[in-house]
C-alpha cells in the first residue's frame, strides 16, 4: 500500500520536534536517539528537512501534544520569530513571521503569512485559531514561499498536515479539566472500512471554559459578566482510498463552530475624556479603570458576542504515472464570523455593531490545485497549475449608543472652564430635539460582496549538477481579478450631519462655536458612520494582477553533516479593497468637502525581494541538528491597515527591511531519553524613511525609519523534554518549553503608551502512564508563571487625540489625551488531562 508505506517514513518527522517518540528512538540500531530522516513538505515534495534550502521550523505530534500546541497561536512558543495575535474576536487573528504581517480586522485584506491545511489554502489566518485536530506536524516555512504556495505568502507559510486513516485498528480519547472551569473530551477512532483497500477515521472534540475577564457592564443591556470564554466543537472526518499501489485519494471533511464571547478590552491608560464617560453613563465619578489592568477587568455594556463556523471537504489523489506522480487537491470550503461588539470599551452607550444577522463576513472558497512532478538522475521537476474562485459576503452595522449624542455634545463643547462640556449641546447645534439627532440604534448598515478568481502556473525544479552540487530555480505565473459591489446605508438617513453640510447648518454652527471651530464641529458630526453622502451609495470596483514571483537556489553539500545554500525569492501578495468606509481629512470648509467619501478604496500588490544564505549541520554521530541562516528582505508597497479611531484605512508602504538571523537547534543528549530543542531569532524589521503617503493628518507620522508593531528584535523558544521508565511498567514524561520576546509595540500607529516591554511565556507537562501508552495522566500549565502582556493595544474610539495635525507631526507626550484599550494575553491556566489510547 503506497501511501501507507509514504506515511510510515513521513512519521520521522516526529523526531525532530522531539516528538522523539520513544518507538521512533527505539527503531535505532542504539540506544541513542539521532537525526535520521526528518521529512518535510517544504518544496512540495517530500524531502529530507536538512536537504531543504528553505528555513523551516518543524513541529512533530508528541512535541505539539507536549507543549499544549492546539492551533497557531499556540504555535508561537515552539516558533522563534513567530507571533500570533487576536483583537476584537478570534476571527481577526493574525500572523508574523519576522515582524511582518497584516492585520486581520479587515476582511479585504489577505494575509502575508499564509495557512495550508492538508494541501488546502485557508483564506484568512483566523481559520488556524481553533482545534486543529490530531496533527502529524506543522511546518512554519519563514520568507516568501510563493512559487509553491501562491501569491499570499510573502512573509511564509504555516503548512499544517493532519494524521491519516491507518489500516491497523486504533483509537484514543481525553478528557481534560482546568481552572477558569475548563473541562473538555477529544476522542478518535481510525481503521479499515470494508476492505483493506479503504481506511477512515474519525475526530471529535468539544472544549468549554469560563471567561478569563471579568465584565462591568453597568447599565446594560448586557448582563455578561465575563469575557474570552471558550466554547466550541469539532468533527473531523476522513477516508483513504488505495486502489493499487499506483494510486491513494483521500477525502477529508470537516466541521467546527465556536460559540464564545470575545473579545473585551481593558484600560492601559484613561484619558480626560473619562469624566464625561462618568457624566454620561450616570456614574457618580470616574471608574478607576487601570490601576491595574492585569486583574482583567473589562468594561463593556453591550458584550462581544461571537459566532465562528468553519466547514469543508476535500479530496486528494496520487498516482504513479510511467513519467511521474500527479497530485490533484480539490476543496470547497466556507468559513463564516458572526460577531457584536461594546466599539467604546466603557460603561458609556456610545456605539456598538449588533450580532443580528447584519454584522458577519462569509468566505466561500473553491480550489483546485494540480502538480505533476517527477525526477531523472540530473533532475527533480515539479510543474502544476492552481485554480480559485473565492466570494466575500460581509455585512457591517455600527449602530448609536443610547448615549452618543449627549458624549458627543459634551466633548465638543468642553473647556478649560467647563471640562464636563454642555447637556443637549447637539441639540443646540442641529436645532432639533434631544437624542434625535443621533437617535438610539440607528447607523450605517453595509454590504459589500466580492468575487476573487485567480489562475497560476507554477514549476519548481532542481538540476543535480554534481553529487553535492544543486541548482533550484522555480517560477510562477500568477493572474487574480478582483470585483466589488457596495451598498451603503444609513439607517436614519444621516439627518445630523445632512444639517451641518447645508450652508444654513453651518451658519447656525458658526453663530454657537465661532467661525474657526466650525469646520472642527462639522467634522464630529459628519464622521462615517453619521455622513448621508454614503447613504444609499452604490459602487462597483474592479482590479487585476498579472505577477511573475519565483526563486533560484544553490546549495552545496560538504559532507554528510554539512549542507549550505544561497537563494533568491521574488514574492508578491495581491492588491485588494478596503472594505470600510473612508473619506477625505483635508479641511472642512464651506460645504464639506473633507468629508467626501472616497470611491476608489483600491491598492496596489505588495512585492518582497528576499536573500538567504544557510547552512544545516548534522553533527556528532547525527545527534545534533544545528541550522543557521542569514536573510535580508525588502518589501514594496506593503499593506498597512490600522484602526486610526474612527475606521480603518489601509496605506501603502514605499519601503520596508527586514534583516537577521534564524537559528535552530536540536540535541539528543547522551542522557538516554533526554532531548533539548530550540531556536533563535533577530530581525530587525523596519519602515524605510519615506514620509508616508495620503497621511494629511500625520496620524502615521511615527513610523518613518521606525521597527514595526509587533516585531520584536530578539526571540527565542526552548523546549527540554525527557522520558523514563518507572518500574516495569510504567514510564513517565516531562517537557518544558519557554518564548522570549523582545519589548515591540503592538500599535499600527506605534504611539508610545503602547508599548510591551520585553516577555517569557513558559509552559510545562509531567505524564505518567503505562509503557503502551494504554493509559496517561497528565499535569499541565501554559503561562506558568502567569507573565502579564499586551497582544494589541488601540485607541479608544472617540476618547482622545494624540496631539498629531496636519501642521503637527512630532509626537509630544503632553498632548497625547487618547484613552488607550488593550487586548491580553492568556493569563496563566493549568490543569489534568486523562488520555487512553487502545
Amino acid at each position: 500500500m503506497r501511501f501507507t508505506q509514504v506515511l510510515c517514513g513521513t512519521a520521522s518527522a516526529v523526531v525532530l520536534a522531539g516528538l522523539g517518540a520513544s518507538s521512533a528512538a527505539q527503531a535505532q540500531t542504539s540506544d541513542q536517539q539521532t537525526v535520521d530522516s526528518i521529512i518535510v513538505t517544504a518544496q512540495k515534495r517530500e524531502q529530507n528537512l536538512q536537504d531543504v534550502p528553505v528555513v523551516v521550523t518543524a513541529v512533530g505530534a508528541k512535541l505539539l501534544q507536549d507543549t499544549g500546541v492546539k492551533d497557531i497561536k499556540d504555535l508561537t512558543i515552539l516558533t522563534p520569530g513567530l507571533t500570533v495575535t487576536s483583537t476584537s474576536s478570534e476571527a481577526s487573528t493574525t500572523a508574523r513571521v519576522r515582524g511582518v504581517g497584516t492585520v486581520g480586522d479587515n476582511p479585504g485584506l489577505e494575509s502575508s503569512v499564509g495557512v495550508v491545511i492538508d494541501g488546502v489554502y485557508r483564506p484568512r489566518n483566523g481559520v488556524g485559531f481553533g482545534d486543529l485536530g490530531e496533527m502529524e506536524r506543522i511546518e512554519v516555512l519563514k520568507g516568501p514561499q510563493g512559487t509553491l504556495f501562491g501569491k499570499n505568502t510573502s512573509a511564509g507559510v504555516i503548512n499544517v498536515v493532519t494524521k491519516e486513516p491507518e489500516f491497523g485498528f486504533g483509537a484514543n480519547a481525553e478528557v481534560t479539566l482546568g481552572n477558569y472551569n475548563a473541562h473538555g473530551v477529544a476522542a478518535s477512532v481510525t481503521g479499515p472500512l470494508v476492505s483493506e483497500k479503504l481506511a477512515g477515521r474519525l475526530y471529535v472534540a468539544a472544549r468549554e471554559r469560563d471567561g478569563y475577564n471579568d465584565v462591568r457592564t453597568g447599565n446594560g443591556p448586557s448582563k455578561r459578566d465575563q469575557d474570552a470564554d471558550q466554547g466550541f466543537y469539532t468533527v473531523r472526518g476522513q477516508l483513504l482510498f488505495v486502489p493499487d499501489d499506483q494510486a491513494t485519494f483521500r477525502v477529508i471533511a470537516d466541521y467546527s463552530k465556536r460559540d464564545e464571547n470575545c473579545c473585551g478590552a481593558v484600560q492601559i491608560r484613561t484619558g480626560p475624556t473619562a469624566g464625561i464617560l462618568a457624566i454620561v453613563s450616570g456614574q457618580a465619578a470616574p471608574v478607576a479603570m487601570t490601576a491595574d489592568p492585569f486583574k482583567r477587568v473589562a468594561y463593556s455594556n453591550r458584550g462581544a458576542p461571537a459566532t465562528i463556523e468553519d466547514k469543508g471537504v476535500s479530496l486528494q489523489g496520487d498516482i504513479d504515472l510511467p513519467f511521474g506522480s500527479l497530485t490533484s487537491i480539490s476543496a470547497i470550503r466556507q468559513w463564516r464570523t458572526d460577531n457584536g461588539q461594546d466599539a467604546d470599551f466603557s460603561l458609556a452607550d456610545l456605539a456598538y455593531r449588533n450580532k443580528d444577522g447584519t454584522n458577519y463576513s462569509q468566505f466561500t472558497t473553491y480550489t483546485q490545485e494540480l502538480r505533476l512532478a517527477g525526477k531523472s538522475d540530473k533532475f527533480d521537476w515539479l510543474v502544476g497549475a492552481f485554480l480559485a474562485d473565492e466570494r466575500l459576503e460581509t455585512r457591517a452595522n455600527f449602530l448609536y449608543g443610547n448615549d452618543y449624542e449627549q458624549y458627543l455634545g459634551r466633548l465638543l463643547s468642553r473647556s478649560a472652564a467647563n471640562p464636563a462640556g454642555v447637556a443637549n449641546f447637539i441639540a443646540a447645534l442641529t436645532g432639533r430635539a434631544p437624542n434625535t439627532t443621533f437617535t438610539p440604534g440607528q447607523g450605517l448598515y453595509d454590504r459589500y460582496n466580492q468575487r476573487a478568481t485567480t489562475i497560476a502556473l507554477f514549476t519548481n525544479d532542481t538540476w543535480h549538477v554534481t553529487d553535492a552540487f544543486e541548482i533550484t530555480a522555480g517560477l510562477r505565473y500568477t493572474s487574480e481579478e478582483k470585483k466589488l459591489n457596495t451598498f451603503q446605508t444609513i439607517s436614519d438617513g444621516g439627518v445630523g450631519c445632512g444639517i451641518a453640510l447645508s450652508a444654513a447648518g453651518q451658519a447656525r454652527i458658526a453663530s454657537i462655536v465661532g467661525a474657526a471651530a466650525t469646520p472642527t464641529v462639522v467634522g464630529n458630526l459628519c464622521l462615517p458612520w453619521a455622513n448621508p453622502l454614503f447613504n444609499n451609495r452604490g459602487t462597483h470596483q474592479e482590479r487585476s494582477d498579472k505577477e511573475w514571483s519565483g526563486t533560484l537556489k544553490a546549495s552545496y553539500r560538504f559532507s554528510p553533516q554539512v549542507f549550505t545554500y544561497a537563494s533568491f525569492a521574488r514574492g508578491y501578495k495581491g492588491g485588494g479593497f478596503n472594505l470600510d468606509r473612508t473619506q477625505s481629512s483635508n479641511g472642512l470648509p464651506s460645504g464639506g468637502s473633507g468629508v467626501l467619501p472616497i470611491y476608489d478604496t483600491s491598492f496596489p500588490a505588495e512585492f518582497v525581494d528576499s536573500y538567504e544564505v544557510g547552512v544545516k549541520n548534522t553533527l556528532f554521530n547525527r545527534t545534533v541538528l544545528f541550522n543557521v541562516s542569514l536573510f535580508e528582505q525588502k518589501f514594496t508597497d506593503f499593506q498597512l491597515n490600522t484602526f486610526l479611531g474612527t475606521s480603518f484605512v489601509v496605506r501603502s508602504i514605499p519601503e520596508v527591511k527586514s534583516k537577521g538571523v534564524d537559528a535552530d537547534f536540536l540535541w539528543f543528549t547522551p542522557v538516554k531519553g533526554l532531548m533539548v530543542q530550540s531556536g533563535f531569532t533577530y530581525a530587525d524589521t523596519k519602515y524605510g524613511k519615506q514620509p508616508i503617503p495620503n497621511d494629511p493628518g500625520n496620524a502615521l507620522a511615527l513610523l518613518p525609519g521606525s521597527n514595526l508593531s509587533l516585531a520584536p528584535k530578539y526571540s527565542a523558544s526552548g523546549s527540554l523534554t525527557y522520558e523514563a521508565p518507572v518500574g516495569g511498567n510504567l514510564k513517565a514524561r516531562f517537557n518544558i518549553g519557554a518564548k522570549y520576546s523582545s519589548s515591540y509595540n503592538t500599535g499600527s500607529d506605534l504611539f508610545p503608551p503602547k508599548m510591551q516591554k520585553n516577555f517569557t511565556v513558559v509552559n510545562g507537562r509531567i505524564g505518567l502512564g503505562s509503557a503502551d501508552d494504554h493509559w496517561t495522566v497528565e499535569l499541565w500549565g501554559q503561562n506558568l508563571f502567569n507573565e502579564k502582556y499586551y497582544q494589541v493595544a488601540f485607541n479608544g474610539t472617540l476618547q482622545g487625540s494624540s496631539g498629531l495635525s496636519a501642521t503637527q507631526n512630532t509626537y509630544v507626550p503632553a498632548n497625547d489625551t487618547i484613552t488607550y484599550d488593550a487586548f491580553l494575553g492568556a493569563p496563566r491556566t493549568y490543569g489534568v488531562t486523562l488520555r487512553s489510547k487502545f
